[in-house]
């Protein structure tokens, strides 16, 4: 009896984001979910930096485990603010008005670790929002969808209709940008 690859490849995600597991999932990985308590306060030096930084932080915080494991870390940049995620409806319409008319990039580190082999990566994706009505923002900040997002929006949800164009990965701004994680993977392997 042989095994399906799916069986086989199976990782722990560093991460209790249902997007990052469906992610995976679509790459046909069995995913363990393992939340992390980790210190993600900003560490300072360069963006690409800090990012990778915070997810090798939540690697850590899960302790050992068998395999392959996965963290990451995204935020959303726009000019020199980052905007996790929103600590309510407020924050949320604020972040959602600063985004409208605008190019904005998405940047997600992590950090792909089996055993003692580490691979930290980084992917920026540039997204340009047409510009928003009030009440459009009213209305999205009202289905709660903003709340647990960086920058306030899902770009797989009910946002996807404010974006005007995508330059990059699409699976960044998702939370995992997918290809690259997987090379990662190929590499500790």
């Amino acid at each position: 009896m042989t095994a399906t690859k799916a069986q086989t490849r199976r990782v722990l995600l560093a991460s209790a984001s249902p997007r990052r597991k469906e992610l995976l999932e679509s790459a046909a990985l069995v995913v363990e979910v393992r939340a992390p308590y980790a210190d993600e306060s900003w560490p300072g030096g360069s963006l690409l930096a800090g990012v990778k930084e915070i997810a090798r932080r939540k690697m850590a915080a899960v302790g050992s485990f068998a395999g392959v494991g996965i963290a990451a870390d995204t935020v959303v940049v726009l000019g020199k603010n980052l905007l996790g995620k929103p600590a309510d409806r407020q924050d949320a319409a604020r972040m959602l008005r600063a985004l409208s008319g605008r190019e904005h990039k998405v940047v997600t580190g992590f950090c792909v670790r089996r055993g003692r082999t580490e691979r930290l990566g980084a992917a920026t994706t540039r997204v340009t929002f047409r510009r928003l009505s009030q009440q459009e923002i009213a209305r999205y900040v009202a289905t709660d969808e903003p709340l647990d997002k960086a920058g306030a929006y899902a770009i797989q949800g009910l946002a996807g209709a404010f974006v005007d164009r995508v330059v990059g990965s699409y699976t960044n701004i998702i939370g995992l940008p997918l290809a690259e994680v997987l090379r990662a993977m190929e590499a500790v392997s």
